[in-house]
């Protein structure tokens, strides 16, 4: 392992561990706060908003991997619900396997320009598009950090084809780690306005934020299969514990929350969604969708 690799590694570790170790020092110093009453019911609603997020994040990425190479001559790619693949071999195909992360990027920053600006007035809207945007940073950031360890991953590739150096891998690993923690900082207050001002920041994070992460992976789970376990279980969990770690540390200083009353709306709307996506995933692009 070159010692980018490791310093990578390194970085991820205190990348995690500074958040978790701040919240729970500051958890250990509270006043019992976490007794107060839950809403679950506004749980349930970012749990499902993170699910159909992360899904439609993934398609993003998927779909705009597929699209380059679809205009290339000599590849033939197709697209599935949890991969895509491509047939023949051109020298550019290493430089597009990161255009997945490249969009991804882009529609989080189009869902951050959203929420920030056009802040919507629904508790499952602002939800949905928190998620939406949080999600488009973590599904691409990460796979940064990874490509510096892991060369052969989608973003590895990209960088090895424009002669990344060891030390230039480290570089962009490093931003991408000050990215991540950036964008959970500045977006965790419109996430926590969704729930009522009564409790305090730290148990909005946490029913709002951190539980979520958490039920949302079975979910998840449902969208992926079949595929190997590690192709099915490590992007979610990466997203959900880097966006876990970094919403509950956030709150801990969230001191400009956007406030105003939000307009309840049905949980039903994200259990249709949710629905007709997974029978899309399932039913269309399980079989395969080719791009030639």
């Amino acid at each position: 392992m070159t010692s980018s690799a490791t310093a990578a590694l390194v970085l991820a570790a205190l990348f995690l561990a500074a958040p978790i170790a701040w919240s729970c020092w500051r958890w250990a110093r509270g006043t019992g706060e976490m007794r107060a009453a839950w809403d679950w019911r506004l749980t349930l609603k970012s749990t499902l908003a993170f699910a159909l997020a992360f899904n439609l994040i993934f398609f993003i990425q998927e779909l705009f991997l597929v699209l380059p190479k679809a205009l290339v001559p000599g590849l033939e790619p197709t697209l599935f619900h949890n991969n895509h693949n491509w047939r023949g071999h051109h020298p550019i195909e290493d430089l597009l396997q990161g255009t997945g992360a490249l969009a991804t990027l882009i529609a989080g920053a189009i869902f951050s320009w959203w929420l920030v600006r056009r802040t919507p007035k629904g508790d499952v809207a602002r939800l949905l598009v928190f998620w939406l945007a949080l999600l488009g940073f973590l599904s691409a950031l990460p796979q940064i950090v990874i490509g510096t360890v892991i060369l052969q991953n989608d973003v590895g590739r990209a960088m090895s084809y424009l002669h990344f150096s060891h030390q230039a891998r480290l570089l962009v690993s490093i931003g991408a780690f000050f990215a991540m923690g950036l964008a959970c900082w500045r977006l965790t207050p419109y996430l926590l306005s969704v729930a009522a001002v009564e409790h305090s920041p730290r148990v909005r994070a946490m029913r709002l934020g951190v539980l979520p992460c958490v039920l949302a992976i079975p979910l998840i789970v449902v969208f992926r299969i079949p595929n190997a376990a590690i192709e099915v279980l490590l992007p979610p969990c990466v997203d959900a514990l880097i966006a876990a770690a970094w919403i509950q540390a956030a709150a801990w200083q969230a001191g400009s929350i956007v406030a105003g009353t939000l307009r309840a709306e049905a949980l039903s709307w994200l259990l249709i969604a949710l629905g007709g996506l997974l029978a899309f995933f399932q039913l269309v692009l399980r079989r395969g969708i080719d791009f030639f």
